[in-house]
């Protein structure tokens, strides 16, 4: 491989859906679509900031606050 950018493994791929699996395995399924649609937002959020080197925290912080990420900018 030559190009640094791209990751050997897709060990990323799996982490990113392990939350949702480890959700779905304590509770057993989501109670609804609308449910299941929220978790994946939050999840998918915190994922894409902690990527860009936030902390989930801090992600959390701006939601509440209705401001964006600076990497959205």
């Amino acid at each position: 491989m030559t190009n640094g950018y791209v990751s050997f493994t897709n060990n990323a791929a799996g982490n990113s859906i392990r939350m949702t699996k480890v959700q779905q395995k304590i509770w057993g399924c989501f109670r609804s679509t609308q449910g299941a649609e929220m978790f994946c937002r939050v999840r998918g959020y915190l994922s894409t900031c902690r990527q860009q080197g936030g902390s989930a925290t801090e992600a959390m912080t701006l939601v509440f606050e209705r401001k964006l990420p600076g990497f959205s900018l």
